[in-house]
């Protein structure tokens, strides 16, 4: 690969603005607006396969199913794309995916379309979650070790403001469909899936402009398999690092926690707590706007105090929120317990990010491998986490003990995150660097 030249202001914003751009998906669609308009325009009991479920428990299958694919799919194509150099290529198609899919909600009209409208929700995941094993391996690319915690935090940042910014514009449609000559309740929403899909990649276009470009590598028909050679290999250095895998093991349990929190959030406020669709808008703009002031707080405590510490500190904040959640009753506790989530939710994944950046050797020409195992560990762990989720919920008919369950996801990787030694996990020769 040709040299890079890192900390180059066009390249990072550009970079940061996918965050931007893909960030639309993250919350309209995984968070605030696709959740309930699924629960709403579903039956409560839907029966598949001489099976019944809970509408909010083939919802998080869903999710889970997504995350199944893109697991199994992704390691070879990160290895294919260290192989080839064809990093932007994937992460170019991987947007297109997305974003069509989300465009293709508009036909998920009523519960005659339940499948349809599942559909488009899963490619559209898959094209969410695909791209970002891309996306994350160009830090190392782009930036040098020192910047790494600021310029993750930075495209967290951008996320939760492009992303408000769409979300409020879909909310006017959707409590004030007469300012827009309106008249059926269901459009406003249908047309905030479309938006979505535009604001995705419209905006990925301009990240696509300045991103540094492929480099064109000699490959031969065997590319799959030289693909999943760079797995194994990568997979064969880090048998040697035992406080790397550990790391990833903590990574893997407490994601579970977080982002099974993240997708299920509305609806557990809709379904358990009767939140209408005005209260809904205050939590979702809670939690955004915490969530900008979150991704930096943590980057300075990271800092100052280490990124073992600044781990440790937002689970165990994690693990309060779940058992405050098991027993919360009212409406007002709830909107302090979505404060708490948006101030750890940015915060976790930006610190997390560039924990691993710093681990790895940038300078590796199997970055994107190395990412394609933190970032199959995170997939796995979206499936472990809402299939436990849905399977407590399906079993008890409450989300309230689907959320005491995630509990346990933060208590192991709290612990492994005690018991390893971040310093130890540095796999770059001769890093002064510091993560303890």
């Amino acid at each position: 690969m040709a040299e890079i030249i890192k900390n180059v202001k066009k390249t990072i914003n550009a970079w940061a603005l996918f965050d931007w751009a893909n960030s639309a998906y993250a919350l309209v669609i995984s968070t605030a607006i696709f959740p309930v308009y699924f629960v709403k325009n579903t039956p409560d009991i839907i029966e598949l396969g001489g099976q019944t479920f809970t509408n909010t428990s083939l919802y998080s299958f869903a999710v889970a199913f997504s995350y199944i694919l893109i697991a199994l799919l992704s390691p070879i194509l990160s290895g294919i794309a260290d192989y080839t150099g064809k990093r932007l290529f994937f992460l170019k198609m991987f947007t297109f995916m997305g974003s069509l899919a989300c465009m293709s909600l508009w036909f998920f009209s009523d519960e005659s379309h339940l499948w349809l409208g599942t559909s488009a929700f899963i490619l559209a995941t898959i094209g969410f979650a695909g791209g970002i094993v891309f996306y994350n391996s160009y830090l190392p690319l782009i930036v040098t070790e020192d910047r790494y915690d600021k310029v993750s935090a930075k495209g967290f940042a951008a996320g939760y403001i492009g992303s408000v910014i769409l979300l409020l514009f879909i909310l006017s449609m959707v409590l004030k469909p007469d300012w827009y000559s309106i008249v059926d309740d269901r459009m406003p929403a249908r047309i905030g899936f479309v938006l979505v899909g535009v604001w995705w990649l419209g905006f990925a276009l301009i990240t696509f402009k300045y991103l540094p470009k492929d480099q064109k590598i000699f490959t031969d028909k065997n590319v799959f398999k030289k693909g999943f050679n760079e797995i194994k290999k990568v997979a064969r250095e880090l048998k040697h690092k035992k406080d790397v895998r550990k790391f990833l093991a903590a990574f893997f349990f407490y994601s579970a926690g977080v982002q099974t929190i993240i997708y299920l959030a509305t609806p557990f406020a809709e379904k358990i707590l009767h939140f209408e669709a005005s209260e809904m808008i205050i939590i979702v703009i809670v939690l955004q706007l915490v969530g900008i002031a979150g991704a930096y707080l943590f980057a300075t405590i990271s800092d100052r105090l280490g990124n073992k510490k600044a781990l440790i500190i937002m689970v165990s904040i994690w693990l309060v929120i779940c058992i405050a959640a098991h027993f919360c009753s009212g409406k007002t506790l709830f909107y302090f317990i979505s404060a708490a989530v948006g101030l750890v939710m940015g915060g976790i994944q930006s610190v997390s990010r560039s924990t691993y950046s710093k681990m790895i050797d940038n300078n590796s020409p199997d970055v994107t491998s190395y990412f394609s195992f933190y970032d199959v560990l995170y997939k796995v762990a979206i499936v472990a986490g809402t299939m436990a989720f849905g399977i407590v919920d399906n079993l008890t008919g409450d989300m309230r003990y689907s959320v005491l369950a995630l509990a346990v996801f933060f208590i192991i990787g709290l612990y492994i995150l005690i018991n390893t030694d971040f310093n130890k996990a540095i796999i770059k020769e001769n890093s002064k660097i510091k993560l303890s």
